[in-house]
């Protein structure tokens, strides 16, 4: 049977998988609710779609993936909302279908560690949001879903380098306060791996080994560029957005075990010393 995916949302994650598949003759169809984008996309080998805006019905008819990223709101998962008739008439079709959620989905564990059979209490709107939207597509019939819960990203243009240069970087000390993070490179890695090997119904935290503060992250930034420290700021007195604090409201270790006995993946970059001293690196050689 002929492949072809669609990507709902075709942002940083999916963007990382995109040469993976194009370079196995893969079509991949994505979309973007940003008429500006759908040049950028179209110059990475991906066929650009507008949503809301354009009829996918027949290309949902076609495709024998779905990759959902674009994330949920208030009123559920944006996809399901325009198009969960159509993806329901053709769930037994489909061979793979991807969901990229969060580990947020687990709330706080004080630092404790949670795995994929952790039970859902989530403590942010954010991830109240995803567990809905879990639920959401949980509830289809027939459809071959997995479940990617991902952890904090970062990568390429996406990482401490740009604040510590800018003198923006800040080190907030929550005592207990831990995070899990991903390199996108793994993420992509892992979702080729479920792909080339499907398991519907399957669930993966997708994480590196080393869960850490996040002041830890930014020291050890700071000294790869050989920049100074920012000071340490206590969290109950420091000036935050809502926003910012609000990333600080959970603090759990996350387990990738599942990846690793079931699809087999080798991580890249197993932390973030690894990981950060690769981006520098491509950084130096000129490299995206």
């Amino acid at each position: 049977m002929s492949t072809l995916l669609l990507s709902f949302g075709h942002g940083y994650s999916a963007r990382a998988l995109t040469p993976l598949l194009l370079a196995e003759g893969w079509p991949i169809h994505g979309t973007t609710r940003t008429p500006g984008k759908t040049a950028a996309l179209a110059a990475t080998g991906v066929t650009p779609h507008l949503m809301p805006g354009e009829d996918l019905g027949p290309l949902i008819d076609r495709a024998s993936h779905l990759l959902i990223s674009a994330g949920p709101d208030a009123e559920g998962d944006p996809a399901l909302r325009l198009w969960r008739d159509r993806i329901a008439d053709n769930a037994g079709r489909f061979q793979w279908v991807g969901y990229l959620s969060t580990t947020g989905v687990y709330g706080d564990h004080a630092g404790g560690w949670v795995g994929e059979d952790t039970a859902l209490t989530p403590s942010t709107r954010r991830g109240r949001w995803r567990v809905a939207a879990e639920a959401e597509w949980r509830a289809i019939p027939g459809l071959p879903l997995h479940i990617f819960r991902l952890a904090g990203i970062y990568g390429p243009g996406r990482g401490p380098f740009a604040k510590v240069r800018k003198g923006t970087a800040r080190r907030i000390i929550k005592p207990g306060q831990v995070f899990s993070r991903i390199h996108v490179e793994d993420i992509a890695q892992v979702l080729a791996a479920s792909i080339a090997r499907p398991r519907p119904g399957a669930v993966y935290n997708l994480c590196d080994d080393d869960p850490a503060p996040p002041q830890d992250v930014i020291a050890h930034a700071c000294d790869l560029l050989g920049k100074p420290l920012p000071p340490e700021e206590d969290f109950a007195t420091a000036e935050m957005t809502p926003m910012a604090r609000s990333f600080y409201a959970e603090s759990k270790r996350v387990r990738n075990d599942r990846i690793k006995e079931e699809l087999g993946v080798r991580l890249r970059y197993p932390d973030y010393r690894s990981g950060l001293k690769a981006l520098l690196e491509a950084e130096s050689d000129g490299r995206p």
